[in-house]
């Protein structure tokens, strides 16, 4: 490990490549921008896919990586054997706690139906204030376009107030999401035993 992270990043993603290279290349450049900036990262576990991609990105730029895996899924997801610390747990709940209680902030980039359910887990958590880190979305080629639209016909029937869409940034470019991490502090919540 090149440098102690002074940060840690959960990062929600896919665990499939999706269908353009991109999505995992851009993970992958995540990730080693992550490394360079001091951030450790804890995500699901998985080798494969976008989540496979943003690992190696912080592995091979010498940054710790901490994969949290159910037990059920460890072979279904193809579990990271390589990380600096994998750990098991009995239920997705258990993973989805640990995470969130290890992080500094929270980003999803492009994933199917997992990613949703993290991401809308730590918005809804942050809305009920269970915590107040900053969760940060990577609309990378319009990926969630439909969903970023879903959320407003929500607002617009009364089921989510417009003031909690401040509860998360979208961002569709690479180097403005970049920046915006650069400006996470360590939260005195996050902590990673290593």
């Amino acid at each position: 490990m090149k440098t102690k992270p002074s940060r840690w990043i959960t990062i929600f993603c896919g665990s499939a490549p999706g269908k353009s290279p991109e999505y995992a290349n851009q993970a992958f450049l995540i990730g080693k921008w992550c490394a360079e900036h001091q951030f450790g990262l804890v995500y699901g576990g998985a080798s494969i896919g976008v989540m496979g991609a943003v690992a190696e990105g912080f592995l091979q730029n010498g940054a710790p990586v901490s994969g949290v895996i159910p037990t059920v899924l460890k072979k279904r997801e193809v579990a990271h054997f390589h990380l600096t610390e994998l750990i098991e747990t009995e239920t997705m709940h258990e993973r989805k706690a640990l995470m969130m209680q290890r992080a500094d902030a929270f980003l999803a980039l492009p994933g199917g139906f997992g990613t949703l359910e993290e991401l809308f887990e730590v918005i809804t958590w942050y809305q009920l204030g269970i915590h107040s880190k900053p969760i940060f979305i990577f609309n990378q080629n319009g990926c969630y376009d439909a969903l970023l639209k879903l959320i407003d016909d929500m607002i617009l029937n009364g089921f989510v107030r417009e003031e909690n869409t401040s509860i998360y940034e979208v961002f569709t470019d690479l180097s403005d999401l970049l920046a915006r991490l650069d400006s996470i502090k360590p939260s005195s919540h996050a902590s990673v035993e290593l």
